[in-house]
């Protein structure tokens, strides 16, 4: 992107430099004067140290450490060449190593910082506590949060493919652009957030906190249906059926072979419904639709057995082919003091389902050996 002055006749060009040709150094220009004025990247930034090293057996240094007015940390990492380098790892680092940060030591790092630029520790409390806007420290509050500021002249496809999936992944890290200009003897910088767009960021937050809130209910799906097949094999096991030897899991799920490769006998579990079903999957197609088709032509006797109407799925699009029946006494969902109800009613339907199917599945059997 290309710098002009707007003049009376035409917009003149200012050239674009580098902070090597124009003899910036990292350390003693940017760091300092972005130590005094960190507003230039972010006016929600208070600088607490600088050259901040304060850890057991390392030699690494967070150019500036800053909070922001939700008390979270700031790790901020300078580079003034055209790709950052690997700083994103080196922030990452930092920032782990920081997390742990307690308000009361904050303000003896302050302090230090405050007395090496001669305004006095002393003042490291009150100047935190007044930037925050708090009457007191708040512990709990306090570094909640650690976030990054990556700050370059340029950012190489690496970094930002990183960058890109460390916010995927709720990491709040950013890149600023620092690009400077020359014009005769006066020197520019163009400072500019490129990851995330500010336009974009309120939008990324959102689709951030949904995926979040996903993962979070995904997880706690997990965790309830694990639940739920435990009880359900616990109870099976008591009775002596076949599904007292599988291993409970998370999925939708739980199957037990009936005895003939490819024919499962099945249940599974939604939110407020379950089900028990014939699964037919022998890996042929042909050989699914003869099984199914064997089984349909005894469909009057076999409902009979079962004491029901059953749903007859041919799927012929499909995989697999199912017999099944769909029952309403509820799921997973539900409270747990209704579980045992469910698993009584599910492994009730079960039963009459080998009851009705098995004999003829074994007929089947041995047409197909």
């Amino acid at each position: 992107m290309a710098l002009f002055e707007i003049t009376p006749v035409a917009f003149r060009p200012i050239g674009s430099s580098s902070f090597t040709d124009m003899n910036v150094k990292e350390r003693g220009d940017l760091q300092r004067l972005l130590r005094s004025q960190i507003e230039v990247l972010d006016e929600n930034l208070y600088v607490l140290a600088e050259e901040f090293s304060e850890w057991e057996d390392s030699r690494r240094r967070i150019d500036l450490l800053a909070m922001d007015s939700d008390g979270n940390l700031v790790v901020i990492e300078l580079k003034r060449t055209v790709d950052g380098g690997h700083m994103e790892l080196q922030a990452i680092r930092y920032a782990s190593m920081v997390s742990a940060m307690t308000f009361e030591r904050a303000i003896r790092i302050h302090g230090a910082f405050l007395d090496s630029i001669g305004i006095g520790k002393d003042a490291a409390k009150k100047r935190m506590l007044d930037f925050l806007g708090w009457d007191e420290p708040d512990e709990e509050l306090f570094a909640s949060d650690v976030r990054i500021l990556l700050v370059s002249e340029g950012f190489g496809r690496e970094l930002t493919t990183a960058v890109l999936w460390l916010r995927e992944r709720s990491v709040d890290i950013r890149c600023i652009r620092m690009r400077p200009y020359q014009d005769g003897e006066q020197q520019f910088v163009d400072v500019q957030q490129i990851i995330p767009l500010p336009e974009a960021n309120d939008y990324q937050v959102q689709l951030r906190e949904k995926g979040q809130a996903e993962r979070k209910h995904k997880a706690e799906r997990y965790v309830l249906r694990l639940k739920f097949w435990t009880g359900l094999v616990a109870m099976a096991r008591e009775r002596g059926t076949r599904h007292g030897s599988i291993k409970p899991g998370s999925w939708g799920w739980l199957g037990a072979s009936s005895g003939v490769r490819g024919l499962g006998l099945n249940f599974s579990i939604k939110q407020h419904t379950s089900q028990v079903e014939l699964y037919i999957d022998r890996g042929d197609e042909e050989a699914n639709l003869f099984v199914f088709d064997e089984l349909l032509a005894k469909r009057e006797q076999i409902e009979m057995a079962f004491g029901g109407t059953l749903d007859w799925q041919r799927l012929d699009t499909k995989r697999a082919c199912r017999i099944r029946s769909v029952l309403d006494d509820g799921g997973y969902r539900d409270s747990e003091s209704q579980w045992p109800g469910i698993h009584n009613g599910m492994l009730s339907a079960m039963t009459r389902l080998e009851e009705a199917i098995m004999p003829h599945i074994d007929d089947i059997a041995k047409q197909l050996s």
